[in-house]
């Protein structure tokens, strides 16, 4: 049994891949954690991960001042994990990255929250060429206007068991004769361990000491997005063309939705996912990252084979292809 004896956190959009861990690690931590989602039925899987009563589930639309506000009701710190990848309908770069944002900031401050964390993305940029990386800033912007002490948190892309960067392209290559190697596959990344980007937030909240910092999250390793392809392929034992896809046509193709075309998938890149390819998804020069949080970052050789196997034709015994 954990003493619950932190106080309490709210964390919008917990209920999502990296949120879900940020819950197990800050209930193990001795956090009460509230987890405001838009369907608490989805989410009925974190109840197990503390105490009886350590983690409450409360719907949240956060589009609604009200809702937000009652999820913030009592909260010692609050965690504000809410982010898209792409655009649908209502559910816009800027009403989810910079309004929902904003309204979770304004409406912590009103409870009298002490501690806030915002996790953003690194390439966040109000000058950036991606509407992503734009509302990003934004929303980073919006939350240090009304909270100057907030911590931000940027990830590069985030990969564990349940990511949607590594099993994409595991799904695409059980069945597609190639993979698209966007802008020809040089792209840099610096793929982080969603344990890790877990761990830092949880330390975010705790120590107060971080007030008002911005840290980077990035592994031990850069990537190519050629690497990272042929890392998936060496570990589900594929063997599949990689085709060189110039930024110019992956842009043109992901404006209509009809990059499944090449592949034989439905659509997996829109064209502002296309824009933020042409940028490196790195740890700038100079920035804090998870060392200055105490946090040693896991190597992807410790982690993918433990979940890429399933994608193998002869399951979690097959021997693996030497290609």
């Amino acid at each position: 049994m954990v003493a619950t004896t932190q106080g309490l956190v709210t964390v919008f959009g917990g209920s999502g891949f990296v949120g879900a861990q940020a819950v197990r690690v800050l209930a193990r931590r001795g956090w009460r954690v509230r987890v405001a989602v838009r369907n608490p039925n989805q989410a009925v899987e974190l109840k197990p991960a503390g105490d009886p009563g350590q983690i409450q589930l409360i719907r949240c639309d956060v589009n609604d001042p009200a809702q937000v506000a009652e999820a913030c009701r009592g909260a010692n710190a609050v965690v504000n994990l809410i982010g898209i990848l792409f655009e649908s309908g209502k559910r816009t770069f800027e009403a989810m990255h910079v309004d929902a944002a904003r309204r979770i900031a304004e409406q912590a401050r009103t409870a009298g929250v002490s501690r806030f964390v915002q996790v953003s993305a690194i390439g966040a940029d109000a000058e950036g060429k991606s509407a992503y990386a734009r509302s990003k800033a934004a929303g980073e912007a919006a939350v240090r206007e009304v909270f100057p002490d907030a911590v931000i948190l940027r990830p590069s892309v985030v990969f564990g068991p349940g990511d949607d960067f590594l099993n994409r392209f595991a799904v695409m290559a059980t069945f597609a004769p190639a993979l698209p190697l966007v802008g020809f596959g040089r792209t840099k990344f610096q793929p982080v361990y969603v344990g890790d980007v877990a761990e830092a937030i949880a330390r975010s909240v705790e120590d107060v000491s971080l007030a008002g910092r911005t840290f980077e999250l990035g592994g031990p390793a850069t990537l190519t997005f050629e690497e990272v392809l042929r890392l998936v392929l060496r570990e589900t034992g594929r063997a599949r063309l990689l085709a060189p896809l110039p930024f110019s046509v992956a842009r043109a193709i992901g404006s209509v939705a009809q990059l499944s075309a090449f592949v034989g998938i439905p659509p997996v890149l829109t064209r502002d996912q296309v824009l933020s390819l042409e940028t490196d998804n790195v740890v700038a020069d100079g920035a804090e990252g998870l060392a200055a949080l105490g946090v040693q970052p896991t190597g992807m050789e410790a982690v993918v084979p433990s979940y890429l196997w399933r994608y193998r034709r002869g399951g979690q015994f097959a021997e693996k292809a030497t290609f």
